[in-house]
């Protein structure tokens, strides 16, 4: 049996395997050690624990399970609601200063728990019920705190991230460096777009009020003065201070990536224990059992998608596809909006984590011969998997935001994530366009690259 008939085989068999319901880490195992049975040598399957163990024997893997205890005790604190509280005291003057201070709630939390589910959650539980009181429509709101914790998986540091770092074999450092200018980006596109979108129903209000209905919330004018912006500083200060720390320890040279982590990890936990006073065994607990169950969860699928990439290659099934993508013959731009097209399609049913993994052996060498840097790309496709954590039909963050506000209709959560995913298709195009955009700050740091 040739290449291209294993190929299919495999493939075909991933998807029965996933959507008959079986846990993703399961069915990537499962027809991986099927495929080593029936296509390579007897003696492979004795080597399955072994092949795993050396896929993930990487230095720079352990940062995750440290990183996400840093986002557990940041999530299971206070500190999401009181980091959007001060925000909105600071930015309550601005058209759309609420749904804008969600955005940043969102794009500085997600920068210190590097998780896009945590973020909507932290934030969503005080941002959506605040903003629908103050007249913000439900689905607006709903896709305001969608579309920010998305960038949970672009900002740094960010698992995603780590995992396309060791995918395509790239500096985990300049990959991190590279996520900022385009969250940042993105953060301006979303706010903007939350300030165009307030002002529109904020006339629409003011007219129906004044031609005799009922006024809405958001005509309602808030003031706060000095001392309740400064008396909310305290709290939030200092975890400002910690998210900047890691950056400096990391881009500094002071540490490694794992060590930033732990670092981090520890911090964090300090920080929770002197500002929210969480430091008994039974208030730790449920942080150390969150990060315990999504660190096994996460490792496990990188595990099983390490070992299903392995099969791949052995069996030429990545090389295969490879060279038959380069084959076509296709133009670099055609290339590259075949491959995101791709990624897109792939989000709709799977988290990022198996989508980098699955995919990398197969879409980085043509991408590579075609000449693209591999750091740029690994920044675009991270904001296309973006799109799928808030597209239909399995977009995560909005069962995250249904579960935060079971009353928004599921409908009404769709169309008000709509815009955003429109936002970050105009990123993509931006980073096309202007692939400086990522790649200028690493390389104002690290130094440039050969790469482009």
């Amino acid at each position: 049996m040739n290449a291209t008939t294993i190929g299919a085989l495999y493939g075909a068999g991933t998807l029965v395997l996933m959507f008959s319901g079986m846990p993703i880490a399961f069915a990537l195992g499962a027809i991986a050690v099927l495929f080593m049975w029936a296509f390579m040598p007897g003696a492979a399957l004795d080597t399955v624990t072994q092949n795993v163990y050396e896929e993930m024997a990487s230095i720079t893997l352990l940062s995750i399970p440290l990183f996400i205890l840093k986002g557990a005790a940041i999530g299971k604190s206070r500190a999401g609601a009181d980091l959007y509280s001060a925000i909105h005291a600071w930015m309550h003057k601005v058209p759309g200063g609420l749904g804008i201070a969600n955005v940043f709630a969102c794009a500085l939390f997600a920068a210190m728990a590097g998780s896009s589910p945590a973020t909507c959650s932290a934030i969503g539980s005080a941002g959506i019920p605040e903003m629908r009181a103050r007249g913000y429509q439900p689905g607006f709101a709903a896709g305001i705190i969608a579309a920010g914790g998305t960038l949970g998986i672009l900002l740094p540091p960010s698992i995603v991230m780590i995992l396309f770092a060791v995918a395509a074999e790239q500096s985990l450092g300049r990959l991190f460096l590279a996520g900022i200018g385009p969250g940042l980006m993105l953060v301006l596109l979303f706010a903007g777009y939350a300030a165009w979108k307030f002002k529109r129903d904020y006339a629409e209000a003011l007219r129906v009020y004044e031609a005799g209905g009922v006024k809405s919330a958001c005509l309602n004018e808030e003031h706060f003065t000095l001392a309740d912006k400064t008396r909310m500083l305290p709290r939030v200060l200092p975890f400002i201070v910690l998210l900047i720390g890691v950056m400096v320890a990391l881009y500094g040279g002071f540490a490694t990536p794992s060590e930033t982590a732990g670092l981090g990890g520890l911090l964090a936990l300090a920080l929770i224990a002197v500002i929210y006073k969480v430091w008994k065994p039974a208030q730790v607990k449920p942080i150390l059992a969150s990060t315990l169950k999504e660190s096994t969860m996460l490792m496990f699928i990188i595990g099983m998608s390490l070992l299903y990439s392995y099969v791949m290659s052995y069996l030429h099934i990545s090389q295969g596809a490879a060279e038959w993508i380069v084959g076509l013959q296709l133009s670099r731009w055609v290339l590259l909006a075949a491959i995101l097209t791709f990624v897109i399609v792939l989000g709709f049913f799977l988290p990022p984590v198996s989508i980098i993994l699955m995919t990398a052996p197969i879409i980085l060498p043509p991408l590579k011969a075609a000449g693209f840097d591999l750091i740029w790309f690994g920044v675009l496709m991270t904001i296309v998997m973006e799109m799928g954590l808030i597209h239909p039909p399995v977009g995560l963050n909005i069962f995250v935001i249904k579960n935060v506000a079971p009353d928004i209709p599921l409908k009404d959560v769709i169309w008000g994530v709509m815009p955003f995913v429109a936002l970050m298709f105009v990123a993509v195009i931006l980073l096309c366009l202007f692939p400086g955009i990522a790649t200028a700050l690493p390389d104002m740091v690290m130094g440039p690259t050969t790469g482009h």
